[in-house]
């Protein structure tokens, strides 16, 4: 797939939009628990920070404040706009990014105007949470024009985000010069790779909730996979619901007890034997209730069954992202994707509008 690539544009006295991914989980006291987003986006950023004369903004989403609230530690009554405030998660993006984060009260107008004025060199711009407009998410082409205004090109570094037809993702380069982050790039290249061309035996560990969502990914791999191992409460599901897999799809053959929290040990020795001869590895989802002892016990007998092989590993989803981060794995596996649900979409084989935002060729 032929992308716009940011290593085309020159950003020469440039104002850069660049939209990441920064939605960070906190805990109870309002702390970042992790630092992955964070990291993937340096060197899109140090790239267009040798650019004479450029000046940086970072936009990203970080929650629904049209939905529930976020569990953070905020005390009660506090104001939804401080509740989902990137103001929160600024030093953390500082340290992962070696720059100065220098935070706007807006993600447009006055604000980011100002903020772009005095903006000193080595200095980046955060921009407030996105989805505080409730334009964002309804892909509203006014709202893009007033959030593309104040810049002169456009970075799409959020790969995570790009099965959402939102303002921010496939409205702004329809205004700006668009192009792919390093990133980005990155993901499409790896994702492609395993999904068009595995080096076989190719084998697919698929865990986790809703088996709605898991299907389309199950029934892609069958076309081309030699085995996919399932888990999880989609193994349950599918169990209950009587789903028909071709011969490829294992399920389980024991849980660890009766309320089926967790593989058991015959199904996790089973899947260890299949992954030990897997030249490819893609896994998503765990196979089991991972945040609570004893059930994360298969999870991680699979994740290390994983690392002991020669196999090319693909990992991707939030809760996969937790299990290796947690257990400091992260720099042991091949490809680490930023997408839980756009990893999932593509795949399956859907095309996502965010990338394709980014090959579309218009007239500006």
């Amino acid at each position: 797939m032929k992308l716009r690539s940011i290593e085309e544009a020159n950003f020469e006295n440039a104002r850069v939009l660049v939209r990441v991914d920064f939605n960070v989980a906190l805990n109870n006291s309002a702390e970042v628990e992790e630092h992955f987003r964070f990291d993937i986006v340096k060197k899109t950023v140090d790239h267009i920070a040798t650019f004479p004369g450029v000046k940086i903004a970072l936009l990203t989403h970080f929650g629904r404040p049209s939905g529930e609230p976020r569990t953070t530690g905020q005390p009660q009554g506090e104001s939804q706009a401080a509740e989902y405030s990137v103001a929160q998660i600024a030093s953390a993006a500082a340290r992962s990014l070696g720059r100065k984060i220098v935070c706007v009260s807006d993600c447009i107008g006055a604000p980011v105007e100002e903020a772009l004025g005095k903006l000193d060199s080595g200095e980046v711009l955060l921009l407030e949470n996105v989805r505080l407009h409730p334009e964002e998410e309804a892909n509203d082409p006014l709202f893009a024009e007033t959030l593309a205004q104040p810049f002169t090109l456009f970075v799409n570094e959020a790969f995570s985000v790009c099965h959402r037809a939102h303002t921010s993702i496939v409205g702004v380069p329809k205004v700006l010069p668009a192009y792919a982050g390093f990133r980005v790039l990155e993901e499409i290249e790896k994702l492609d790779q395993v999904r068009l061309s595995p080096a076989h035996p190719a084998i697919a560990v698929i865990g986790g909730a809703k088996i709605e969502t898991k299907l389309p990914l199950i029934r892609a791999f069958e076309e081309n996979y030699d085995a996919i191992l399932v888990g999880g409460k989609i193994a349950n599901e599918a169990l209950d619901e009587k789903i028909v897999f071709s011969e490829k799809v294992l399920l389980p053959r024991d849980f660890d007890s009766s309320e089926r929290l967790d593989i058991g040990p015959i199904t996790t020795a089973q899947y260890i034997q299949v992954i030990k001869m897997a030249k490819t590895i893609v896994w998503n989802g765990p196979l089991g209730k991972f945040e609570e002892k004893p059930y994360d016990r298969g999870t991680l007998a699979i994740l290390q069954a994983m690392l002991e092989t020669d196999a090319f590993v693909v990992i991707g989803g939030g809760e996969s992202l937790a299990v290796a981060e947690k257990a400091n794995v992260m720099n042991k596996i091949g490809f680490v994707s930023s997408g839980g649900g756009a990893m999932l979409e593509y795949l399956s084989g859907h095309t996502l509008p965010g990338i394709e935002a980014l090959k579309e060729e218009r007239s500006l």
